[in-house]
């Protein structure tokens, strides 16, 4: 598999791509008004404990106070002498935490929507083939390294670096890695934690202790695999930032890095801005005629299979079974095109034959298996629904993108012109009642102006008959289509 990353740089705001095949997979925005917060360590103070629901509100200087549950508060670190820490797990987080303390936390998930950021004091400090945890005596390497003398030779070599300030996991990344480069990034992460510790105890206030590296940076660190071909950016200043990161952190990635100065827009070299635009809409077509429906919502996200124009060749089990076999790929392109995480529910079209589901999901599973996200799946419910789980830390693309609809307030309907005509007849006839006027005058959208003075014309005249005033509407173009004022004159 051929694969690229394009990096298009502003002064407001940096994007990469992650191409596959010439296909975009993946796209990530960062702004610089709003940097994304997973993985910096603040020193933080508890501003509130809530028992009832197991966890504290602490403040790390946002504007919104973040969230800490029980479930990520490491012990080890923390001065209780209680005997019930001691005796097992804890449930009661007031023995863990008191109002007013300060607690040195990490951030594992950006603030999203409503939500503040979600912490843990479980604290991790990632470099390109290690990752450092403070504390720790241990040394882990990933599952998906499988060789065993593989692993064994890692654990060996990293062993050596252990000391009393933490352990370590090898990184997926590590896998071939030489003593030299292995040794450099464990020395580079205990300078990283000292530095930490010196600020930690020049603390005196809520504040930031360490910043996550920016998008470019962080990209090429932890998305970077054998199978990248090259990196293409669009700034020189960028690259040349990048070329000596590179060098000194990711050497084999210095040769891939190339400089883009060509008149033609970076992101137009694979037609990734139209992908954007059209990763944006609820419909995503598939290439038999079939297509999707993705709608997002705060609980969840669910994904509905259709047919469409897709009528297939041989009998409609085979139809069905072909095009959620084609739905699986674009599927999970999508969830990493769109980043949508937590609960996702998908709607394939009904299938009666037990085998047909079985490869369905297993088609799911492997298309699923080139993201990097940890998804899990469920498989298919008593009603016939995929439940699935898959990582979430920072916002989907929509909510990066795009905000609230003024007009419908995120519903994603509107009241018709005629509902809206129903409700201004009742509201003049309440008005009528409560108040005493001459005439009314009603102020509306155009839409719904027209539809007074045509469609409804004889409501309008019944009900000046009714209460023997005049009713007269004016346009207000400023008005959405659910909008009116109804005024006494």
């Amino acid at each position: 598999m051929s694969a690229e990353l394009l990096i298009n740089v502003t002064p407001s705001e940096t994007r990469v791509a992650l191409i596959e095949n010439g296909v975009l997979q993946e796209v990530h925005i960062e702004r610089q008004a709003k940097h994304g917060l997973v993985g910096n360590i603040y020193m933080g103070k508890i501003s509130r404990v809530l028992p009832g629901m197991q966890a504290a509100f602490v403040d790390i200087g946002l504007d919104k106070a973040a969230f800490l549950h029980a479930s990520d508060i490491v012990t080890a670190g923390l001065n209780i002498a209680d005997a019930e820490l001691k005796a097992g797990p804890v449930k009661d987080i007031r023995l863990l935490v008191h109002e007013g303390q300060f607690l040195l936390v990490q951030v594992v998930k950006d603030p999203l929507g409503t939500k503040g950021a979600r912490l843990t004091t479980d604290i991790t400090l990632p470099s390109r083939h290690l990752v450092f945890m403070p504390g720790s005596a241990h040394v882990g390497v990933s599952q998906r390294i499988e060789s065993e003398a593989e692993r064994q030779r890692l654990k060996d070599i990293v062993s050596t670096c252990l000391d009393e300030s933490g352990g370590y996991i090898v990184r997926t990344a590590a896998e071939g890695a030489g003593e030299d480069e292995l040794l450099h990034d464990g020395k580079f992460l205990q300078k990283l934690w000292a530095k930490v510790q010196k600020r930690k105890k020049n603390a005196r206030k809520e504040t930031m202790l360490y910043e996550e590296l920016t998008l470019a940076y962080r990209i090429l660190r932890d998305f970077v695999g054998s199978d990248l071909e090259r990196v293409r950016i669009d700034s020189k200043l960028t690259y040349q930032q990048l070329h000596a990161f590179t060098e000194e952190f990711v050497p084999e990635m210095t040769a891939r890095l190339e400089y883009y100065p060509g008149e033609r827009p970076v992101f137009d070299l694979f037609d990734v801005e139209n992908e954007i635009q059209r990763a944006l809409e609820r419909r995503v077509m598939l290439k038999s005629g079939g297509y999707l429906m993705i709608d997002q919502t705060e609980a969840m996200t669910t994904i509905d299979v259709n047919t469409g124009a897709f009528v297939g060749h041989r009998n409609l089990e085979e139809t069905i079974f072909n095009t959620n076999i084609e739905a699986t790929q674009a599927i999970a392109r999508q969830l990493r095109l769109r980043n949508l995480g937590g609960i996702i529910i998908i709607d394939f079209i009904d299938m009666q034959s037990e085998e047909h589901q079985k490869r369905v999901l297993h088609s799911l599973e492997v298309a699923l298996g080139r993201d990097k996200t940890k998804t899990n799946i469920h498989g298919f419910s008593a009603l016939g629904l995929v439940e699935m789980t898959r990582k979430r830390t920072r916002e989907s693309l929509e909510h990066v993108l795009c905000g609230e609809c003024p007009i419908c307030a995120g519903r994603g309907s509107l009241k018709t012109v005629e509902t809206v005509c129903f409700e201004i007849l009742r509201e003049i006839v309440r008005v009528n009642r409560a108040y005493v006027a001459d005439k009314f005058v009603v102020y509306a959208s155009p839409a719904v102006k027209d539809a007074l003075i045509n469609d409804e014309f004889h409501s309008m005249a019944e009900l000046e008959v009714f209460i023997g005033k005049q009713i007269s509407v004016v346009i207000e173009p400023q008005y959405g289509q659910e909008q009116f004022d109804v005024v006494m004159m």
